[in-house]
């Protein structure tokens, strides 16, 4: 198939910028944030009524979890364009196929890499990239009308070669041109350029959308992908919280916001509600295992907070004076401090879906029990402590192998410190008591002791949800088994038993991955035995 392809135009709108969120791919890859499948789902949808353009929902090729979810994913969607990912070759492409077809509006997305370290890999000359460019890009056209062509690693590709085997993908029938910083190397004068010419110099580049997809290597990915939509992208490849591998991705909520605060200088327009910007940032830190770090731009706890007595003055006569957009464009509810043990479920109802967070009535009755529980032992419930519940409610699930029954440390001011743990390993109870070099360490051993395992502890974080010596704590626990990798998160005024909790909730995530990895392992053994 050749330039004869019956085009989809681009937009006609010059002005619009499409969002293509990779949350569920390239976020997904970073180590730790492997999200299940139900949680994908559940980010998907909302994504998909935030008003993304364009949902990268997976890699249908890596394994038969990333094929169903990208399916279902494909099947649920509304609104967005459902897009898979594939290497250069005709299984991938095919397998990715098979999952998106389903959507309303399907993408394939193939790459390959195409820069001398890139090319060295498969160990191709130029020519028989450029022919395998042509054969796989024309076999994803000849599957589906919307075709995304990536050249891996583009910013670090000869000039000559990277106009070459992007004016193939063009004539094999690619819709869009993705042009990836993979690296983070590039920066905002040569991202723009970069686009710029690649439009004016490329035969046929009028006919495609041109997108960028920049990384944080050097911290410039935001100002990368902003300035490259100066050089005539009309497509932003993005990730929320900025989740991604290594330094991450550019973020979803800073490139949005940023078109919209400054809109007098960057004249674009882009779909997405930014009301629901703060709820999405604060799922998909939960679901991750990656907390927003407090002075994150937009999301984080500090993006809107005002100490110094300066600002606190100013902000008082005129919030204009320190804050260049609104706390509710972002979906964030002016805190105040109304719940309390008198509450009943209507005022907790009424203040969540405040905070973004609309429940069913399980889910509403579970929250208000641990809510009413919470507001027993605290003088003051915060919005902070409300969101905390609902997101360590979301942690648990009723399938879950082990569950905490009981935990009591004693604590001297000479180690070692004991713990008495009963925990539910399936339908039974165990009780041991266990040693350690502090409480935690000692509560690890009690949980090891009753379910023992090679999983290893990769990280332990803590930090308050609010202020004060009764504040909640939030726990996150990263454990990784033979090459699998879960994390956990759990909340609670007891640190000890936020703890544990978020550490049997990761090693839970590793035995539903131990399980699925066998039964993988089992079907490729059927088939071949076939």
């Amino acid at each position: 198939m050749t330039s004869d392809h019956k085009r989809i135009p681009p937009q006609v709108d010059q002005d619009r910028v499409l969002i293509f969120d990779t949350t569920l791919r390239d976020g997904e890859q970073s180590p730790g944030a492997t999200m299940s499948h139900t949680e994908k789902l559940e980010i998907a949808g909302l994504l998909d009524e935030m008003g993304v353009d364009i949902i990268e929902a997976g890699f249908p090729i890596a394994s038969e979890g990333d094929f169903a979810a990208v399916s279902d994913i494909a099947k649920n969607s509304k609104n967005s364009v459902i897009c898979g990912l594939a290497r250069a070759n005709f299984k991938d492409i095919d397998r990715c196929w098979e999952a998106v077809k389903h959507a309303r509006q399907p993408r394939i997305h193939t790459f390959i890499g195409t820069s001398p370290l890139h090319r060295a890999i498969p160990n191709l000359t130029m020519d028989e990239m450029a022919e395998k460019i042509h054969e796989t890009v024309t076999h994803a056209r000849n599957l589906c009308d919307n075709v995304q062509w990536s050249p891996m690693d583009a910013t670090r590709t000869e000039w000559e070669y990277l106009t070459r085997v992007v004016e193939i993908a063009i004539k094999a029938g690619a819709t869009t041109i993705n042009v990836p910083d993979t690296v983070g190397y590039t920066a905002p004068r040569e991202s723009s350029e970069l686009i710029r010419r690649l439009i004016a110099e490329v035969p046929g580049a009028d006919e495609v959308i041109f997108a960028t997809h920049c990384h944080n290597d050097l911290g410039m990915a935001t100002a990368n992908a902003l300035a490259a939509v100066e050089g005539g992208a009309r497509q932003i490849e993005c990730t929320i919280n900025g989740l991604g591998e290594r330094a991450g991705n550019t973020a979803l909520e800073e490139v949005v916001m940023a078109l919209k605060v400054r809109h007098d200088i960057m004249p674009y327009t882009c779909r997405v509600d930014t009301t629901k910007l703060m709820n999405i940032s604060r799922r998909v830190a939960m679901v991750s295992g990656f907390a927003v770090q407090f002075n994150k731009a937009i999301v984080g706890k500090n993006a809107f907070a005002h100490e110094s007595g300066i600002h606190q003055d100013g902000m008082l006569k005129n919030a204009e004076t320190f804050e260049i957009m609104r706390p509710e464009d972002v979906g964030l509810a002016e805190t105040n401090i109304v719940m309390g043990k008198h509450s009943g479920r209507a005022a907790l109802r009424s203040k969540l879906k405040d905070l973004g967070h609309e429940l069913a009535d399980n889910q509403l009755n579970d929250v208000f029990v641990r809510f009413k529980a919470l507001a027993d032992r605290k003088k003051e419930v915060f919005d902070d402590d409300l969101i905390a519940l609902v997101t360590d409610a979301g942690a648990a699930d009723e399938n879950d192998h082990l569950e905490v029954k009981f935990l009591r440390v004693i604590c001297g001011t000479e180690a070692p410190q004991s713990a008495d743990l009963t925990l539910r390993v399936g339908d039974k109870d165990f009780q041991v008591t266990a040693k350690g070099d502090g409480p935690v360490d000692a509560s690890f051993n009690a949980v090891k002791a009753l379910f023992p395992h090679d999983a290893r502890l990769q990280l332990y974080q803590v930090h308050a949800v609010t202020e004060g010596t009764d504040a909640q704590a939030t726990v996150s626990v990263r454990m990784e088994e033979d090459g699998r990798i879960a994390t956990g998160q759990s909340a609670d005024t007891d640190t000890v038993v936020a703890s544990v909790k978020a550490y049997v909730n990761a090693l839970n995530r590793l035995i539903v991955r131990r399980e699925k990895a066998g039964k993988d392992a089992r079907e490729v053994s059927y088939k071949d035995a076939g």
